[in-house]
């Protein structure tokens, strides 16, 4: 158990940060899942819709420092080309 105020302060933060950072990531996986069913469908005008609203919040977790840069990337960069594969 933390002794230190400090210690008792930091726990108290990362409790608050933990429930927005969860909040963040729910939500980028929510507007990824949006992607893929579109894909999945086989509407591409969805898809590309659905890839534009995306690529903001990707980006957004990284700046926010819920996301690694390189991870983003990765995931926008799978997501384009499955987009793009729908023809």
């Amino acid at each position: 158990m933390a002794n230190t105020p400090q210690a008792r302060k930091r726990i108290r933060r990362n409790n608050r940060r933990t429930v927005i950072n969860t909040n963040r990531m729910s939500r980028i996986r929510t507007y990824i899942k949006a992607v893929e069913a579109a894909v999945e469908a086989g509407d591409k005008d969805k898809a590309v819709a659905a890839l534009k609203t995306v690529q903001p919040e990707i980006a957004r977790g990284v700046a926010r420092g819920v996301l690694h840069k390189n991870t983003a990337s990765r995931k926008f960069s799978r997501l384009t080309k499955r987009v793009a594969a729908l023809g």
